[in-house]
């Protein structure tokens, strides 16, 4: 299989995991993820992403409070945060939502499985991931990720929708 055909094939096999298995993960394979997150594209390249790996089990479950879909974070191995510099460009929600999409396509082709959980829409999430992580006020928390080894199995499910697709026009 071409590269460009392995590369496809992890996008259309992401699926949303929510149950790992409790292995850890080597921090040869995190630092794929994070590499992976920085390669995404960033208006004016002004990469306003930061990351906050969490490994230790107390935090984790804390996160895992935050709120109710955010329960998978105390079952798996990693958390990342996905944070930004709000201040430094209109574009960070953009940028932010791109690094997350390269973290769970990386994840899927090494293996992993990952969720994407909200937090940016509200202000009290945001502000308890800040106190869990000591995150400084003047950061906006995008999103948390729950990342490892998956204990469930989905298949890909060919989500393409012609009818919403327009060629040329409306």
């Amino acid at each position: 299989m071409a590269n460009g055909e392995a590369v496809l094939q992890a996008i259309l096999a992401r699926r949303s995991i929510r149950r790992f298995r409790p292995d850890p993960l080597p921090r040869e394979m995190v630092e794929k993820l994070l590499d992976a997150a920085m390669a995404a594209p960033s208006g004016n390249n002004v990469r306003p992403w930061h990351f906050v790996v969490v490994q230790d089990a107390g935090r984790r479950r804390q996160l895992s409070q935050v709120h109710r879909w955010a329960y998978m974070v105390a079952e798996a191995p990693l958390a990342i945060a996905v944070c930004a510099d709000a201040s430094s460009t209109e574009f960070w929600l953009d940028d932010c939502s791109a690094a997350t999409e390269n973290i769970l396509i990386a994840a899927q082709a090494l293996g992993l499985g990952g969720v994407w959980i909200g937090i940016h829409q509200s202000a009290q999430y945001q502000e308890q991931v800040r106190q869990a992580l000591g995150i400084p006020s003047r950061y906006t928390v995008h999103c948390l990720l729950a990342i490892g080894y998956p204990a469930e199995q989905k298949p890909p499910h060919g989500r393409h929708d012609p009818a919403k697709v327009h060629w040329e026009t409306w």
